[in-house]
């Protein structure tokens, strides 16, 4: 983990808690270690606890752990980055969607892009706000996790270099509140 953290950028606030659970899947708004029911997950947070499970295979797949726990530390940021730079991310999105951009960089992302129906942007719908903190949380972890390649990754190039600069941008200020 000490190697993850040193990628990511200086981070301001309250412990996280981090631990580990086995067999992760998600049922009806729950993380449930163990079992059948449910979709398969490698990580879930709780953001008013404070605190991150992960999935206990993936200590042993170190870049997968890296990829997922900056993703899980980067839901932490977008509750506290505030609705100007939320509104910001969304635009960069709005203005990939005007462009046909298909694809994203991690499944968290996909799937909700894949569930979005026409209008869900104008109106600003909880699909739609799920999809554009997922993005931001999967774009935070593909950019500071080292990995250039994965099968999740799967945006165009010209359109992960916007999101790259903008998270650049971000990551500039000198500490993330968390």
């Amino acid at each position: 983990m000490e190697a993850v953290l040193r990628r990511a950028p200086k981070l301001d606030g309250r412990p996280i808690r981090v631990r580990l659970a086995p067999d992760l899947r998600a049922h009806g708004g729950r993380l449930i270690s163990g079992g059948s029911r449910g979709t398969e997950v490698h990580a879930g947070s709780f953001l008013r606890q404070r605190e991150i499970v992960l999935g206990s295979e993936l200590p042993g797949l170190p870049a997968e752990f890296a990829r997922i726990f900056l993703h899980e530390v980067f839901h932490f940021v977008w509750l506290r980055a505030g609705n100007r730079l939320r509104r910001s991310w969304e635009t960069l999105l709005e203005g990939e969607l005007r462009r046909h951009a298909r694809g994203e960089l991690g499944w968290s992302a996909d799937g909700r892009k894949r569930q979005l129906r026409p209008g869900d942007r104008a109106a600003r719908s909880r699909r739609w706000r799920d999809y554009v903190c997922e993005s931001f949380c999967d774009s935070a972890a593909w950019l500071l996790a080292g990995a250039r390649a994965h099968e999740e990754f799967t945006l165009a190039r010209r359109f992960r270099e916007g999101r790259r600069v903008w998270l650049q941008t971000l990551l500039g200020r000198p500490e993330l509140r968390v």
